[in-house]
């Protein structure tokens, strides 16, 4: 079976897009930090917003992380790529 065409650009922007979501994640974090400093008139929440933004991109990678791991047990189960070389008794 052969694989489809657009495979490589299809990988290309699964890895492009957890650089994209780790940035949006803080930028969305330190934005709403930002409303809410204005909001209340405390310059802490600021900080709040960043630790948040921040919390949700390294979410972010986790899942990214979990995601791979499994597709690499995965193929650890294909016969194709099995250890041929075992240790004899």
């Amino acid at each position: 079976m052969s694989q489809p065409k657009y495979r490589k650009i299809i990988e290309g922007a699964e890895a492009l897009s957890l650089g994209i979501s780790i940035v949006v994640a803080i930028l969305i974090g330190v934005g709403l930090g930002y409303w809410l400093r204005n909001l209340f008139g405390q310059g802490w929440l600021l900080w709040v917003g960043v630790f948040i933004g921040v919390a949700a991109a390294i979410l972010n990678v986790y899942k990214a992380y979990q995601k791979q791991k499994k597709e690499f047990e995965e193929l650890a189960k294909d016969p194709r790529y099995k250890n041929y070389y075992e240790e004899e008794e």
